[in-house]
C-alpha cells in the first residue's frame, strides 16, 4: 500500500510541479488580449439625428483615441504587456525611393490597425508621400519574412532601419543620417501643419521577403513595403498632435488574466476612454493556450490530495492490523523487560525501513508511468478546450471584427491567439519534489505507526501472553 501511495504521489507531483511552471510561463508570455471596439449603438445614441423618422440618419464617424491615452492606458497594473504601433507618411529628403516613377500616395488611405487617427477618403488635395515611417513590435522579424542583414533594431530616438533595396538604391550604410518631411492635416479643413524628422540615423538594414504591395491594389512608392522605414514609437510621436490627422497610433494590451477585465475597463474609463468604445477580451484564445494546462494541474492536485488522504487512512488501518497480529511477540519482549519506548521505536524503525524501500521503488515506478499518464490527461484537456472554443469568435454584437491591430501594411502586433496551445508536456522530477515526496512518505509511515503502536502498548505483558495462549 505504501508503494502504491508513493508511486501515485510521484506521478501527481510531477504533473503538478511541471504544469504549474508552464502555467506561470504562459501567463507571463501570453496575456489575454484587450480590444477597444466601436459600439455602434452608443455611437448612434451620442449623435444628434433628425426627429423625422423618414429622414436619413446622420452619418456615423469613427471615434478616436489619442496617443497620450494609449500610452497612459499601458501603465495599468492589470496589464501583462502593451504593444504600441505608429505610422505616418514621409518624403525622405535627398533619397531615391523604390518605384519612385509611380509617384507617391496618401496617408489618408485605410491603414488598418487601431483607432488612433481619423481616416478620410482620399481627395485630390491630400498630401502625397513617397515612404512610410513605421514603429511597432516588428512581427515580421519573428516570422522570418524580414531579417536584419546588418546592424540592430532601433531602440533610441531618431534611430531607423531601412530595407536592403532602399539602402542599395541610395548607398546607405550603418551610421548614415538623413531627414524627412511630412504633413498633418486639420480635420476641420483648416491649414495643414508641416512636420520634420531631422537626423534620422540608420542603425540597421533589413532583408525583406514580404510582398512589395501586400494586399493593397494600389501600387506606388508609398504603398511599396520596401520604402517602409522602421523606427521607434517615440520618434514618430515627437510630431504627434491630437488636433490633426496624419499619424496613426494604436496599441494592443494583454491582461494578466481575463478575470481583471472589469477592473481594467473601470481604470481606462476613468482615464478618459469614450463610452463609444466597448472593452472586450478574447478569452477563448487565452483559454485555448492556458486552460488545458490549468485543467491538468487541477486534476493532478486533486488526485494527489485524495491519494494522500485515503492512502494515509488505509496505511494506518493496515499497520494497526499487522501489529495486532504481532501482539504475542510484543508481549514476550515486554515480559523480558524491554521498555515500551524501545518496543515502539523498533516497530517504528521497521516501518521507516519498509517506507524507504517503497520510496526507491515508487520513485522509479512513478517516473516510468508519469509521462504516459500525463499525455492521456493532457489530450483530454486539449480536446475539451478546443470544444469550448469551437463557437464562432471574433465578432462583436455590432458586427465589428474583434482582434488587435489588424493587418495594415506592416502587420504589426501579436496576440495571445497566435500562440499554439500546448500539445505535449514533458514532466520531470526535481530534487525538491523528491525531498517533498520522501518527507510525506516518512510522515505517513510515522503517523500510521504511532496510531497502531499506541493501541498495542496499552496492554500489559502477562495479558498479552495469556491471550496468545
Amino acid at each position: 500500500m505504501m508503494l502504491v501511495v508513493i508511486a501515485t504521489t510521484v506521478i501527481a507531483m510531477m504533473i503538478t510541479s511541471t504544469s504549474a511552471g508552464i502555467i506561470d510561463d504562459y501567463k507571463a508570455r501570453f496575456g489575454s488580449e484587450v480590444t477597444f471596439t466601436p459600439d455602434i449603438e452608443a455611437l448612434r445614441a451620442s449623435t444628434d439625428t433628425d426627429t423625422d423618422t423618414s429622414a436619413t440618419p446622420t452619418r456615423l464617424e469613427m471615434p478616436t483615441i489619442d496617443a497620450e491615452q494609449y500610452i497612459a492606458f499601458g501603465d495599468s497594473e492589470y496589464l501583462n504587456s502593451a504593444d504600441y504601433t505608429a505610422s505616418t507618411g514621409i518624403t525622405p529628403t535627398g533619397l531615391t525611393v523604390v518605384d519612385e516613377e509611380l509617384g507617391g500616395g496618401s496617408v489618408r488611405m485605410p491603414m488598418g490597425g487601431g483607432f488612433g487617427g481619423r481616416e478620410a477618403e482620399a481627395t485630390d488635395d491630400a498630401p502625397s508621400y513617397m515612404a512610410q515611417l513605421m514603429a511597432g513590435p516588428f512581427d515580421e522579424f519573428d516570422d522570418g519574412t524580414r531579417a536584419l542583414a546588418a546592424g540592430e533594431i532601433p531602440d533610441e530616438l531618431n534611430e531607423v532601419i531601412v530595407s536592403a533595396d532602399l539602402a542599395e538604391l541610395n548607398a546607405l550604410a550603418i551610421g548614415d543620417t538623413f531627414t524627412a518631411t511630412g504633413e498633418l492635416t486639420d480635420p476641420d479643413g483648416g491649414d495643414s501643419k508641416a512636420i520634420n524628422y531631422d537626423d534620422l540615423t540608420v542603425v540597421g538594414i533589413y532583408d525583406d521577403l514580404t510582398g512589395e504591395y501586400g494586399q493593397t491594389p494600389l501600387q506606388n512608392a508609398y504603398t511599396n513595403t520596401r520604402n517602409q522605414i522602421l523606427t521607434t514609437v517615440d520618434t514618430i510621436l515627437e510630431s504627434y498632435d491630437s488636433a490633426y490627422d496624419g499619424i496613426q497610433v494604436s496599441a494592443t494590451y494583454y491582461l494578466t488574466s481575463p478575470d481583471v477585465l472589469q477592473d481594467f475597463e473601470a481604470e481606462v474609463r476613468a482615464e478618459g476612454l469614450p463610452d463609444t468604445f466597448e472593452v472586450t477580451t478574447d478569452e477563448s484564445a487565452y483559454d485555448t493556450i492556458v486552460a488545458p494546462v490549468e485543467g491538468l494541474n487541477s486534476i493532478s492536485m486533486t488526485f494527489m490530495i485524495v491519494v494522500l488522504a485515503l492512502g494515509g487512512v488505509i496505511i494506518a488501518l493496515l499497520s494497526s492490523t499487522a501489529i495486532r497480529e504481532r501482539k504475542y511477540e510484543i508481549g514476550v519482549l515486554r515480559a523480558m523487560g524491554m521498555k515500551k519506548s524501545l518496543v515502539a521505536a523498533g516497530l517504528w524503525v521497521e516501518s521507516l525501513i519498509l517506507t524507504a524501500i517503497c520510496l526507491v521503488a515508487g520513485l522509479g515506478l512513478g517516473v516510468l508511468v508519469a509521462q504516459p499518464v500525463t499525455n492521456a490527461l493532457l489530450a483530454g484537456q486539449v480536446a475539451a478546450a478546443e470544444t469550448a472554443t469551437e463557437s464562432p469568435a471574433g465578432m462583436t454584437g455590432g458586427g465589428m471584427p474583434m482582434g488587435g491591430n489588424g493587418g495594415g501594411f506592416g502587420n504589426f502586433g501579436g496576440a495571445a491567439s497566435d500562440a499554439e496551445p500546448l500539445s505535449e508536456l514533458a514532466v520531470g522530477l526535481s530534487p525538491t519534489s523528491i525531498g517533498q515526496i520522501a518527507l510525506v512518505a516518512f510522515l505517513l509511515a510515522s503517523l500510521a505507526g504511532v496510531v497502531a503502536i499506541s493501541r498495542i502498548t496499552k496492554y500489559e505483558p502477562m495479558k498479552i501472553l495469556s491471550e496468545g495462549n
